[in-house]
C-alpha cells in the first residue's frame, strides 16, 4: 500500500471553509489543487502550470485566470497567518501576457495589516522571475460567526 503524500500547505484551506474552492479545494472535482507554503519571508508561494482549458486568446492564460490565481495566493497569504477574510477590493494589473504551456510561479505577500483589513500585493512570474500579472488587493477580516 502506498501513501499519498500532498504538498505542505495543501489543505489549510480546510480549516477555512474552502474545501469546495475551485482553485485550492480538495473535495472540488475541478479544482486546480493549489498549495501554497511560507516562503521564509512573511508571504507563500507555489508554482502552477495552467491547463490549456484555462486560455482565453490564443496560447495564452485567460485574464480572468490570472486574476483568480493572485487573488488564492493573497488568499492563503491571510490563512497562513490564521486570518480568514474576503477579498474586499481587487486591482490587477498585466505587463506581459502569461503563454500556455508555461509553469507559473504565484507569490503573495502582506503590505499592511490592520485588523479587520488587510493590504497584499501578489506576482505572477515566468522561470526567469520576470513579473508578468500583478495585483494589490485589500481584505477584510471573517468574523466567527458572521458568515
Amino acid at each position: 500500500m502506498s501513501a499519498i503524500t500532498k504538498p505542505a500547505g495543501y489543505g489549510i484551506g480546510h480549516q477555512h471553509g474552502h474545501r469546495d474552492c475551485l482553485l485550492c479545494g480538495d473535495k472540488n472535482p475541478w479544482s486546480l489543487g493549489l498549495a501554497f507554503e511560507p516562503d521564509g519571508e512573511g508571504g507563500v508561494r507555489t508554482k502552477h502550470e495552467p491547463h490549456e482549458r484555462l486560455q482565453g486568446y490564443d496560447g495564452m492564460l485567460h485574464g480572468g485566470v490570472a486574476a483568480a490565481l493572485l487573488d488564492a495566493a493573497m488568499t492563503h497569504c491571510l490563512f497562513h497567518r490564521g486570518v480568514r477574510a474576503v477579498t474586499a477590493d481587487l486591482r490587477v494589473r498585466y505587463p506581459h501576457p502569461v503563454p500556455m504551456g508555461l509553469q507559473v510561479g504565484l507569490r503573495a505577500w502582506i503590505t499592511e495589516s490592520r485588523a479587520p483589513l488587510y493590504r497584499l500585493k501578489a506576482e505572477l512570474t515566468d522561470r526567469d522571475h520576470r513579473v508578468l500579472v500583478w495585483a494589490q488587493a485589500t481584505f477584510c477580516e471573517v468574523r466567527k460567526g458572521s458568515t
